[in-house]
């Protein structure tokens, strides 16, 4: 019998390109991580087709065996009476056996080992899993999303079906847990809990579960609560001594209560959204950014939108505008924003998002106290800055902005293109410096106006919201929205407040913040 066979292993390395950490931040970018995991999907099972290859030979080969064994053993000496099984036998002992040793012996996962290890150093990180944990949160919050809702993976015009087992839920109510957010931790080992009721297998345990769970419900404030939950946790897990010991603890805070009966059944019903009050922000309008993401915006008076109209705008006769005026409408009237219709192309789309994708980078914010730009999680997505002469599209469209708007671009900053990361966001903020009129401003000037291009449409959630005036500006590929930052007299207007909401579902990429910049002491023309 020869031993040999073939393996489908063929041990190819797969070339990665450099790809910047802070996945999180750029769905952009962490499309290229879709495609490494189906080439280790692909080397996986290349391994598996080589491992069940080498396992079929040798079993084989040992039901060969059996079978010979068994004829062998019935007449020992009548069959080593042929001189030909004689020699098989010797030939198998001396060179078969031997060779099927070196064979079992056999590494086969060195090729799928080198590639994975080759890969790993481009994989995500503790922080990219955090961050896209805290962005769960975030959207959880903004689009008030329960827990099951969420898990289950029925979101807004959803594409594709995708839920989270009990062992993910665990994992965000762990991660909310390591970071002192008690109120998410809850949320989440609850949903776990929920899971696990219901006999879906996982490699978490209840006891597991129910330990986070009630501390983090602890810290909440809810000491009744926590004490039906140590009570199971004990049921689950009768070994628990610490359990015992806070059991103990927490019927002696509450024996000196007069009745129970409603604390306990108030500790009996489930966890929701508003069951616990959640922790501080440093927004103080939070509240009405949220509600605008939702949806749930200022409405204008009929008398007040009578006034917005649509017009074809050539400002002023501008010869490039005569030729093609740009589609004006009125999206509110003070401060006035302004929607261009049909601004991109979708040539001219693809060219910018082509132009940025090898230069985007986390996008930063100037510390107001510092003035040192640095990274923040109010501000979720990477940036690429474009200068004007790069490329002739971004000429083009520059010179576009400039004709529509009637300003100079010749102090303008460059194109910033953005691409918004796993809930990705922009918390409310102004455009223009508030700084006072110091030195550096009069050297560095003012943002005078922003002119922001949509290059995609979104299907939920990141909205442009201004929270002082209750606007709403739902993305839409191909347009652009624009707005004077601050008053004739150089004064910043407080109505500018604007924000990008977190992405519900979708890909947003934007180009953003083309402003043309003002210096204390000019005079601003009317608009």
């Amino acid at each position: 019998m020869r031993l040999a066979m073939f393996f489908c292993l063929s041990g190819a390395l797969f070339c990665i390109p450099h790809i910047q950490a802070e996945f999180y931040t750029s769905i952009g970018q962490m499309t290229e991580l879709i495609f490494t995991e189906r080439e280790l999907v692909h080397s996986l099972k290349e391994y598996i087709c080589s491992a069940e290859s080498k396992l079929a030979f040798i079993k084989s080969w040992a039901d060969k065996l059996d079978v010979l064994t068994q004829v062998s053993t019935a007449d020992p000496e009548g069959y080593l009476a042929h001189p030909v099984n004689a020699y098989k036998l010797m030939k198998r002992l001396n060179s078969e056996w031997p060779q099927l040793e070196t064979l079992v012996q056999q590494d086969l996962s060195s090729g799928f080992i080198a590639n994975i290890s080759l890969r790993r150093q481009f994989f995500p990180d503790d922080e990219d899993e955090r961050g896209a944990a805290r962005a769960l949160f975030r959207l959880q919050d903004t689009y008030r999303l329960d827990s099951e809702l969420l898990s289950s993976g029925q979101l807004p015009g959803v594409q594709y079906s995708s839920h989270l087992s009990a062992d993910d839920c665990y994992s965000l109510g762990k991660t909310a847990y390591e970071e002192e957010d008690h109120y998410h931790s809850v949320l989440w080992m609850q949903e776990a809990l929920r899971r696990l009721h219901t006999g879906e297998e996982a490699f978490v345990s209840q006891a597991e579960v129910l330990d986070y769970l009630s501390y983090s419900v602890y810290q909440m404030g809810d000491v009744h609560r926590t004490r039906e939950l140590t009570r199971r946790l004990i049921s689950a897990d009768p070994t628990h001594e610490r359990a015992r010991g806070n059991l103990q603890h927490l019927e002696l805070i509450l024996s000196n209560e007069a009745t129970q009966s409603s604390t306990m059944a108030t500790a009996a019903k489930p966890i929701t959204l508003e069951t616990y009050q959640r922790p501080p922000s440093h927004l103080s309008d939070r509240e009405m950014y949220e509600a605008l993401c939702r949806g749930e915006g200022a409405t204008m008076t009929p008398q007040r939108r009578s006034k917005l109209f649509c017009r074809y705008q050539d400002r002023g006769r501008n010869p490039r505008l005569l030729v093609a005026p740009m589609k004006e409408e009125d999206e509110w009237d003070s401060p006035h924003i302004v929607r261009y219709h049909d601004a991109l192309s979708q040539a001219e789309i693809e060219r910018i998002k082509d132009l940025a994708k090898p230069k985007l980078a986390r996008a930063t914010i100037r510390d107001p106290v510092s003035g040192v730009l640095t990274v923040a999680n109010y501000r979720v997505s990477k940036s690429a800055w474009l200068e004007h002469k790069v490329d002739p599209v971004i000429a083009r469209v520059t010179r576009r902005i400039a004709d529509v708007t009637g300003l100079s671009l010749e102090t303008a900053e460059s194109l910033q293109v953005a691409n918004y990361g796993i809930g990705g966001q922009y918390e409310p903020h102004y455009d223009f410096s508030r700084r006072p009129f110091d030195s550096d401003l009069k050297i560095e000037g003012n943002r005078l106006a922003t002119y922001l291009n949509y290059l995609s449409d979104v299907e939920a959630g990141g909205a442009t919201v201004f929270t002082d005036i209750g606007v709403a500006l739902r993305p839409r590929q191909g347009t652009a929205v624009f707005w004077h930052n601050l008053h004739r007299s150089g004064r910043g207007d407080l109505r500018t407040r604007h924000a990008a909401c977190p992405v519900l579902l979708g890909n947003k990429w934007g180009s953003k913040n083309v402003d043309c910049l003002w210096v204390p002491g000019d005079r601003i023309g009317p608009y």
